[in-house]
C-alpha cells in the first residue's frame, strides 16, 4: 500500500476530490488537519531540533494551510521553542480561526508585520498550500521577497506559498523553501522544472490515504506516477534464463555518428553495452569503423557509405533486414545531412528510437502526420529546445510542461521522453512517468547519447513489459548513474564515458 501511495502524483483537482472522499467517509476535517500537522511538527523537530533552533517564526495564511501552520506553532511552542506568528490576514476559515484563538490563549505572540520574525532561526511557511491559482496579493509578494532575502532556513507545508500546484509556476512570487513537506500525495509541481528553485529538499508526509480512496478518483493504472528504484529493478531483464544465447537477449541496431561527431557513436554504444543487450550492431560512416572496433570490440560494426560531409549516405540493409532487429535507435551524431537515413527508418517494422539529429530532421516535416502513420512504436527523446521545434503549435498553446508532453504524445501516437531536471515520459494514452531526481552533472555533451543506447538495449531485451515502463526505467537508471557518479566524484567529473561506467554500479547500489 505504501509503495502505491508513494508513486502516485496528482493535480490540485484530484487531491481535492480525494480529500472530499475521505471527509465523506466520516473523517472530520479537523481530525485530518490535526494528524497531518502533528506529523509535520514531528518531522520539523527531527530536522531542526530545539537545541539548535530555539526560535521559530510561523507564517499563517487564511485557509487550512494556515490551520496546519497553527497546529505546528502550538506543538513547537509546547515542545519549548520560542514561537512568533505572522498572520497578515484578518479573515480566516473557521477551523483556522479556532487554532488561532487557542494559540493566542497559550501566549504565542501574533504580528501583522513580517519584521518581528526576521531574527527567528527557522521559518515555517503556511501561507498557501495546494490549489492556489491566482497571483499573490502585492503585500504578500513583498513579504515573500523579504523572506527570500533572509538567511534562515524555511520549511514549507505542502507547497512553497505562491507555487501553482499543477504547473509549478510562481504566481507573482513564491517562497524559496529549504525543505518542503508535501502532504498526502505528491503534487505535480514537485516534478516541474520551473518549481525546483523553490522546493528545496522535498519529502512526502503520509497521513494515511488508502488505495481505495485514491481509486475512487483516479483510474487504474494511475495516469501520472513517480518512478522509483523498486519499480525500476523489476523492469530490468533479470534474472536471465539459465539456458539462453546472445540472440535471445535482444539485437539492437544503433545508427549513429559522423565524421564531425564521431564520439556520439562511441557514447551511444557504451550506453547500449551497459544495458547487457545480447547483440549490438552499430551502423556508422565507413571512416569510423576502425575507431569503433577498437572502442567497442564486442559489437558488430557496420560500415556505411558516407557523403562528402562525412555523414551516413545510405544503409547497407534491405527493408526486410532492418525489420529483423528488435529495436533500432537512430540520430546520435548523424548530422542533418543524413536526412535520407531517417526517412528510411521511419518505415521499419519494429520499435524505433529517434534522438538528436533524427529529431531535428523530423522537425522539418509534418511531425504529427508522419508519426501517426507508423504502425510500430516510436520513442522520441527531445530536450526542451527539440520539443519546441517538433511541436511548435502545442508549445504555443502555453500549456504547462506536463500537459504539453501528454498532448504531443497523444497527437503523434508516440512515447515521448522529455529531458530536463525532472524528466517526464508519456505515451499516446496519457499515461505518464516522472523521474523524481537528477543531477546538474548530466548537463554535459554526450549524456543523452548514453541514454539512447541504454534505452535501446533494455527495450531489445524485454518482451513481457510495457514499452512506456521500459523507457521510464532507462531514464531512471540514467539519472541514478549520474547522481552516483557525482557523489563519488564531483558534478564536474561526470563525463559521458564515466556516466556509462556507473550504470551497472547504480543498479547494484542500495
Amino acid at each position: 500500500m505504501k509503495n502505491i501511495v508513494e508513486t502516485i502524483i496528482v493535480s490540485a483537482s484530484q487531491m481535492q476530490q480525494i480529500e472530499e472522499q475521505i471527509f465523506a467517509a466520516g473523517m472530520p476535517v479537523s481530525a485530518l488537519m490535526e494528524k497531518a500537522a502533528r506529523l509535520c511538527s514531528d518531522r520539523i523537530q527531527d530536522l531542526y531540533p530545539q537545541s539548535a533552533f530555539t526560535s521559530v517564526g510561523i507564517l499563517v495564511g487564511p485557509g487550512h494551510n494556515g490551520g496546519d501552520a497553527l497546529v505546528v506553532a502550538r506543538e513547537l511552542y509546547l515542545a519549548g521553542y520560542k514561537v512568533k506568528v505572522f498572520r497578515p490576514f484578518f479573515k480566516l476559515k473557521s477551523l483556522t480561526t479556532n487554532h488561532s484563538n487557542y494559540a493566542t490563549s497559550l501566549g504565542i505572540n501574533f504580528y501583522d508585520e513580517i519584521e518581528p520574525l526576521q531574527k527567528c532561526q527557522l521559518l515555517i511557511d503556511g501561507l498557501f498550500g495546494f490549489g492556489l491559482t491566482r497571483e499573490l496579493p502585492p503585500n504578500i509578494v513583498e513579504v515573500v521577497n523579504s523572506i527570500n532575502n533572509w538567511s534562515q532556513p524555511v520549511v514549507s507545508i505542502d507547497l512553497p506559498s505562491g507555487i501553482h500546484t499543477d504547473t509549478g509556476e510562481a504566481l507573482g512570487g513564491a517562497i524559496k523553501a529549504s525543505h518542503t513537506l508535501c502532504l498526502g500525495l505528491w503534487k505535480q509541481a514537485f516534478f516541474q522544472d520551473v518549481a525546483l528553485a523553490y522546493l528545496g529538499k522535498s519529502e512526502r508526509v503520509d497521513f494515511g490515504i488508502l488505495p481505495h480512496q485514491i481509486w475512487s478518483v483516479l483510474t487504474k493504472p494511475a495516469p501520472v506516477k513517480k518512478m522509483d528504484r523498486e519499480i525500476a529493478l523489476k523492469l530490468l531483464p533479470l534474472p536471465r534464463p539459465s539456458v539462453t544465447h546472445k540472440y535471445s537477449q535482444g539485437h539492437l541496431l544503433l545508427i549513429c555518428g559522423s565524421l564531425r561527431y564521431a564520439g556520439a557513436a562511441i557514447l551511444t554504444a557504451l550506453g547500449a553495452r551497459a544495458s547487457g543487450v545480447g547483440m549490438l550492431s552499430v551502423a556508422v560512416p565507413e571512416s569510423l569503423k576502425t575507431m569503433m572496433v577498437s572502442q567497442i570490440p564486442e559489437a558488430l560494426i557496420i560500415e556505411c557509405p558516407e557523403n562528402k560531409e562525412g555523414a551516413i549516405a545510405s544503409l547497407p540493409f534491405s527493408q526486410t533486414n532492418l525489420n529483423q532487429f528488435q529495436v533500432i535507435a537512430c540520430g546520435c551524431g548523424i548530422t542533418k545531412d543524413a536526412k535520407s537515413i531517417v526517412e528510411k527508418v521511419l518505415s521499419v517494422e519494429c520499435p524505433l528510437i529517434l534522438d538528436a539529429d533524427a529529431l531535428n530532421i523530423l522537425s522539418e516535416q509534418d511531425v504529427i502526420e508522419v508519426l501517426a502513420q507508423r504502425e510500430f512504436p516510436t520513442v522520441l527523446t527531445p530536450h526542451e529546445g527539440e520539443f519546441k521545434r517538433l511541436f511548435p503549435e502545442i508549445v504555443n498553446d502555453t500549456l504547462d510542461r506536463l500537459t504539453r508532453l501528454q498532448t504531443a504524445a497523444q497527437q503523434s501516437n508516440s512515447i515521448i521522453l522529455l529531458k530536463g531536471a525532472r524528466t517526464a515520459i508519456a505515451n499516446e494514452t496519457g499515461l505518464t512517468w516522472l523521474i523524481p531526481e537528477s543531477t546538474p552533472a548530466l548537463a554535459r555533451g554526450g549524456s543523452g547519447d548514453v541514454l539512447t543506447g541504454l534505452m535501446g538495449g533494455l527495450i531489445a531485451q524485454t518482451k513481457d513489459k510495457k514499452l512506456l515502463d521500459i523507457v521510464a526505467g532507462a531514464a531512471f537508471w540514467h539519472a541514478r548513474s549520474g547522481i552516483l557518479a557525482a557523489k563519488e566524484r564531483t558534478e564536474l567529473g561526470v563525463d559521458a564515458t564515466t556516466l556509462a561506467e556507473y550504470i551497472q554500479l547504480a543498479i547494484i547500489s542500495t
